[in-house]
């Protein structure tokens, strides 16, 4: 059993694609939420999405694109998603929103006999709150999984509290740990991570031709060819 595990794609298709042209063949595509806002694709990445994933929740992004609310990023993030939100809605059909507003928040799954728990942010299905590699442990106290995937930070981990594996397979479309395209594989019982590179410079033309403010289109670009040892 081999298990593709993506999170945080964020409308950025040549970092997917590249991304499953590494990946190779899989049995099961797990999801982690936040398919659009940032990028410059994102019904050709929602199409995927709907069209693949097996399991999946919603992320922050998805749930404000869905439901009109706030997306409730950190920072200048927040300005950048408001704008390509805006700019992405006139891009998506109604069946489009219907899947993101139908995408559950939480999922518990069992692949290889191994129990399984999706969630975008915080294990307990809060989409909103950042939780890094030192503070996920008060997090999962009454969690039971001997697996627990979650995104929303943007920055790929792997770490072991008691009987479960915590694993955040970081971005595929915008990672805050280096300009790569993350991704995490479960196979056979383990959970592998995966950081490559891709064709951001068509990810950064595709993005300069949006209708968004060129300061927003100048902040993702720095962004995107950010290097890990401007971490």
């Amino acid at each position: 059993m081999k298990a593709l595990i993506l999170s945080d794609i964020h409308a950025n298709y040549p970092a997917l694609q590249a991304v499953l042209n590494n990946a190779g063949s899989y049995d099961k595509l797990i999801f982690l939420g936040d398919v659009i806002d940032y990028g410059p694709n994102p019904k050709e990445c929602l199409t995927f999405i709907k069209e693949n994933a097996d399991y999946y929740v919603r992320g922050n992004h998805d749930n404000a694109m869905a439901f009109g609310v706030d997306c409730k990023s950190m920072g200048s993030f927040h300005d950048f998603s408001v704008a390509t939100r805006n700019w992405h809605k006139t891009l998506l059909s109604d069946s489009d929103i219907d899947f993101l507003t139908s995408m559950p928040v939480i999922d518990k799954i069992h692949l290889d006999g191994n129990s399984f728990v999706l969630a975008h942010a915080a294990p307990n299905g809060n989409i909103f709150k950042y939780l890094g590699e030192d503070e996920i442990d008060n997090e999962v106290n009454n969690i039971i999984g001997e697996f627990i995937l979650v995104g929303h930070t943007h920055i790929q981990y792997k770490k072991k509290i008691e009987f479960s594996l915590i694993t955040n397979p970081g971005s595929v479309g915008l990672a805050r740990d280096g300009g790569k395209a993350c991704y995490a594989v479960y196979e056979n019982g383990k959970v592998s991570l995966y950081r490559i590179d891709y064709d951001v410079e068509k990810t950064i033309f595709d993005l300069n031709k949006a209708p968004i403010l060129d300061k927003y289109k100048k902040e993702l670009t720095k962004i995107l060819l950010q290097k890990e040892s401007e971490r």
